[in-house]
């Protein structure tokens, strides 16, 4: 698996995702089928000639890259400052951390759902017409989100902001290697995925300036670059559909996905102020126990299924992925606990904290670029994985063990933003990538948007456990409260490494 995985491209940088539409290409290329769309030659470009594929094409290619690249780091990097903005919405529109934990669970459930089925629409209908609808949503979305009197009518934004981030991030590779000659294309995947690294480090820096003006400038920041993505884009991008998309996916196990995986997160986010043998609680856990019992059932027999469970039969597919799984939970939980603690604890502003939490997200995208592939090649892929995970679960014992009433940045809390950093670079992309590489071609897509998707579902689980370890602490509390938070990040992290370690290493057979 490790020599697959050094010839394979990422298809997930740190901090952003190579998000395919779950479409199966039989005969495309490896780097192809990661965004499911096929080179069209010459055919594609605006003058349909032979000669497009020079100056004129690269023209082209040039522009929708700009476009498409415009329209993911708006996407990403609304993941990071809606995360610094969150003190300021509490404040601004109240209710406790359990009810607006569902501006960040609404967009994660409806994106994860969402994802597979909306990239199939667009196979169906048409790439561009699919980019520039996303796009329409995302912004207009982002306008609705900025004018919001209250916490229910920005989870209502936050939904139809997921909605259109289904439809345009896995358009947008497929839209920009149709215009990349084959040579190319590598490169450009690199360069898409890379700006999610890019949208990381800025993220938090971006949001607490944004937030020092006013938390609803996070969303109105998204008008401009939608609007221009807009104009542009119905000017460059190229006109073409998949010949054969394959069959929508099952649309009930698309709501069952959604409703299970919704009321599973209710019944733990509201479990401190219902009370866990509370008939609200107990309903909700067994609600969401029935319908993702049915999803998986449902699953396993419908002929185009949300999820190919025969996927999980492929070695080194199920550990890589229970493995990121596992840390992205740690992930979500982590840069939510950070925020929260800081405003709550410390009474330090938005930009304050942006500029605390950016060594962290700073230090992903060179380990991610330059450091895991040499250490991939040299110790194989689950020793740098499963190291990067145990680096990661140090650095959230750091501040279980060190961060306290009094703020001391440079002793307790800066290392342990240097080591969760290491140890994101270290295991996204690796874990990401080790996935993808051990499946067979026609299920490379397929199986890239089951990671995709898993991602998702691992960061509502990760908000939503957290929420119940920390509650609504009392003063006296509300320190211990964290700490016991950082210890779970730390636990979880280190199940994810012990996952990689265990799961991914080479058996002797294969060694042989």
């Amino acid at each position: 698996m490790d020599d697959a995985l050094r010839t394979a491209p990422s298809t997930d940088e740190a901090g952003g995702s190579a998000v395919p539409t779950g479409r199966s290409t039989t005969a495309a290329p490896r780097e192809v089928a990661t965004g499911g769309a096929p080179w069209t030659g010459p055919a594609a470009a605006p003058t349909g000639q032979p000669g497009a594929a020079g100056a004129g094409a690269g023209w082209r290619a040039r522009a929708v890259l700009w476009v498409v690249c415009a329209a993911v780091f708006m996407a990403n990097l609304d993941l990071f400052i809606v995360n610094i903005a969150f003190p300021d919405i509490q404040r601004d529109l109240g209710g406790g951390l359990s009810t607006l934990s569902w501006v960040l669970n609404g967009y994660a459930i409806v994106f994860a759902a969402l994802l597979v089925p909306a990239g199939r629409l667009a196979d169906r209908h048409g790439h561009r017409g699919g980019f520039l609808l996303g796009t329409v949503l995302f912004t207009a979305a982002s306008a609705l989100c900025a004018a919001s009197p209250g916490v229910g009518s920005l989870v209502v934004g936050r939904v139809v902001q997921a909605a259109g981030a289904a439809v345009l991030l896995p358009t947008s590779l497929a839209l920009l290697l149709a215009v990349t000659p084959a040579e190319g294309r590598a490169a450009a995947v690199r360069g898409w995925a890379a700006v999610g690294g890019l949208a990381a480090a800025l993220g938090p820096v971006v949001g607490g300036l944004l937030v020092e003006l006013d938390w609803r400038w996070v969303f109105l920041v998204n008008l401009p670059v939608g609007v221009a993505t807009l104009v542009l884009g119905a000017r460059v991008l190229p006109r073409r559909r998949e010949e054969n998309p394959g069959p929508l996916p099952d649309a009930a196990g698309v709501l069952a996905l959604t409703a299970g995986i919704g009321l599973l997160a209710l019944g733990l986010v509201k479990s401190s102020d219902w009370g866990w043998g509370s008939a609200e609680v107990v309903g909700s856990l067994v609600g969401a126990s029935v319908l993702l019992a049915g999803f998986v059932a449902r699953s396993m027999r419908h002929p185009s299924p949300v999820v190919e469970f025969s996927l999980l039969r492929t070695p080194g597919f199920s550990p890589a992925a229970v493995a990121l799984f596992l840390f992205c939970i740690a992930f979500a939980a982590m840069l939510l606990s950070l925020v929260t603690y800081m405003a709550g604890a410390w009474n330090w502003s938005a930009l304050r904290i942006g500029l605390a939490v950016t060594p962290g997200p700073a230090m992903v995208p060179p380990v991610a670029l330059l450091l895991a592939g040499p250490l991939i090649a040299r110790f194989g892929l689950w020793r740098t994985a499963g190291t990067g995970a145990l680096i990661y679960a140090v650095g959230a014992a750091w501040w279980a063990l060190r961060v306290g009433q009094h703020a001391d940045y440079a002793a307790d809390v800066l290392p342990g933003m240097l080591l969760t950093g290491i140890g994101v670079g270290l295991v996204m992309p690796t874990l990401t990538a080790g996935a993808t590489a051990v499946l067979p071609p026609d299920r490379l897509a397929t199986g890239s948007a089951v990671v995709s998707m898993a991602r998702q579902v691992a960061s509502v689980l990760g908000v939503a456990i957290l929420v119940a370890i920390v509650g609504s602490p009392a003063p006296q509390r509300f320190v211990h409260a964290f700490h016991e938070g950082w210890w779970f990040v730390a636990a979880t992290s280190l199940a994810a490494s012990v996952t990689a370690f265990v799961g991914l290493r080479p058996r002797r057979a294969a060694l042989a």
